[in-house]
């Protein structure tokens, strides 16, 4: 079809434009029990406030149940309630149109979850700045926060086909050894060359808001270059949203060399030619922002950067710098102060433990070894990553905080990826034994028969909004005051968790693979179809926490 796949956003866009009022009106139902009787609402509230007296003419209510569009899904039928205007969709229709064949031609400017595709003219790229790791010392569970964060910002970006930059290039061996037992795929390197340093020395010595510092001054950092005076270039250039404690800061070799890679990345997103100085637009006409994430202890230090970073390299890229600033992290019942490393060996402990009283001793051999590791993963990412990123976050080291149980934990999610699997290997085991035929093509399916709730759930709640939930999460919008912005970045995680519910509880329900009876084979041929596509939205809603779908548990 060259109307593309349907969703949500379409629907609502053919819905309103039926009807005649603002985008706003209708509201998506998601509840099983709302979801019994109707698809779309348009609130009483609403219509009483687009039409006289609340009441809807039969015509525009003719014009709903005929309204079509560009990845609009059919309308079954619309009636006036005592809730408001209830729409209920062409169901069968829908699964057809979501389970069948993809579109002959993809929308541009797609990309699919995962890819990377090269970087075209006029795409985007982001930079996105984790200061937590230029510390020297250990990372501290706190700093986990922001860097998991970015990385999996990073990959939401790289979905939509932005290309996303992460830095610093992390060259302390701890810190490379904990990011790579929670698979952050980060880069890392040496020392940011001397040349783009020395520049920046001759924009100091160029720069009215700096002065030398008084000889020696004991107290003095040994690498201190200069002192610059923050305050007056923020009252000059009447920035706001800045913190008003900001005053002087000591310039030290240390600084010049974070920011030197800060444009040693941005020239790389945006230049073409090396000799072209980095701005917001390169040649190709391709555009770059920089995103700070990091933690509120950080905040004021990486402000002082920013400014820094403005008085030095005045142009559009460092003019719109945002700060993605996370809430701060509370540890619970510590017995002494934990490293990252020692939260990732505690929570490896207690993950192997809940799996031993789940499933009974574990074999110690390198399958298992695999899946823990897996499991402990997505524990601690889930527990940092679920929460919205503004939010106060605590993180209870008892072993009772760790669970194979729990709904709302990492290890549920890879449960019932791993459920998937199972599934889908018992049902090939049996294709292979003669028990059931081969899996026919979707558009050879009558999928009229899916009608329990579950199903519809299933396609309505995840398969239906999934791509829009991967683009909202990846939105990085500009700040509305100052320099803060605000991102969903918990957004795949709750959606994976809630995902998660619905599907156990349908799985629990539903016997998939029944008796071998030809007549039986349609239902289970469409549930097993539309079941693959629940797999492949785990599976690629989990890529963007560079979680492995789990094959056995």
């Amino acid at each position: 079809t060259a109307e593309g796949r349907p969703a949500v956003a379409a629907t609502l866009r053919a819905l309103s434009a039926a009807l005649g009022g603002p985008a706003g009106l209708w509201v998506k139902e998601s509840s099983a029990r709302n979801l019994r009787h109707r698809d779309f609402l348009a609130p009483r509230a609403a219509l009483r406030a687009a039409f006289s007296g609340g009441q809807v003419p039969p015509d525009v209510i003719a014009g709903v149940t005929s309204a079509s569009g560009p990845g609009a899904l059919r309308v079954r039928g619309c009636q006036q309630t005592g809730a408001g205007l209830a729409v209920q969709l062409r169901r069968p229709e829908a699964f057809r149109q979501l389970l069948g064949p993809p579109p002959a031609t993809e929308p541009p400017h797609t990309a699919r979850p995962g890819q990377e595709p090269g970087q075209e003219p006029g795409q985007e790229a982001v930079v996105l700045h984790c200061p937590a790791l230029r510390r020297p010392a250990a990372l501290a569970p706190r700093h986990l926060r922001p860097v998991l964060l970015a990385d999996h910002l990073a990959q939401l970006l790289r979905a939509q086909g932005v290309s996303a930059h992460l830095v610093p290039a992390v060259s302390d061996q701890g810190s490379l050894e904990v990011l790579q037992q929670l698979r952050v795929e980060w880069p890392c390197g040496g020392a940011t060359g001397p040349d783009a340093v020395s520049a920046l020395k001759q924009a100091l010595s160029r720069c009215p808001y700096a002065a030398a510092c008084e000889p020696c001054t004991a107290s003095l950092p040994e690498d201190v270059v200069c002192k610059v005076y923050l305050k007056s270039f923020v009252e000059q250039q009447g920035l706001v949203g800045y913190d008003p404690n900001l005053d002087v800061l000591l310039v030290t070799e240390g600084k010049l060399r974070s920011l030197a890679e800060l444009q040693q990345a941005v020239l790389q997103c945006t230049v073409s030619d090396p000799a072209v100085l980095p701005g917001s637009h390169s040649p190709d006409g391709s555009r770059c922002s920089v995103v700070h994430v990091v933690s509120c202890e950080e905040e004021f230090q990486q402000q002082q950067m920013d400014l820094l970073w403005r008085i030095l390299d005045p142009g559009a890229h460092t003019a719109s710098q945002k700060h993605l600033v996370c809430g701060p992290v509370k540890v619970t019942n510590p017995s002494f102060p934990i490293g990252a490393d020692q939260y990732f060996q505690l929570r490896k402990r207690q993950m192997y433990d809940a799996s031993v009283m789940k499933y009974g001793e574990l074999a110690h051999d390198e399958a298992w070894t695999e899946v823990i590791e897996t499991l402990t993963v997505a524990a601690i990412r889930f527990e940092l990553l679920s929460t919205a990123h503004r939010s106060q976050l605590t993180l209870d080291l008892e072993a009772s905080s760790i669970s194979t149980k729990g709904t709302k934990s990492g290890a549920f999610v890879m449960y019932n990826c791993a459920r998937l699997a199972t599934l889908f290997d018992t049902y090939q085991r049996a294709v292979e034994q003669g028990t059931y035929p081969p899996l026919p093509p979707a558009s050879t399916l009558n999928f009229s028969c899916l009608r329990e709730e579950g199903e519809w759930l299933l396609l309505f709640n995840y398969l239906l909004p999934f791509p829009e939930v991967l683009q909202q999460a990846a939105q990085l919008p500009a700040p509305s005051k100052g320099l803060r912005i605000t991102a969903n970045t918990e957004a795949v995680c709750k959606f994976l968790i809630q995902l998660s519910m619905d599907f156990s509880s349908y799985y629990n329900r539903v016997h998939i693979l029944g008796e071998p009876f030809p007549h039986l084979f349609d239902q289970m041929f469409a549930r097993l179809h539309l079941l693959g596509a629940v797999r492949d939205v785990f599976h690629r809603a989990l890529a963007t926490l560079h979680l492995p779908p789990l094959s056995q548990i």
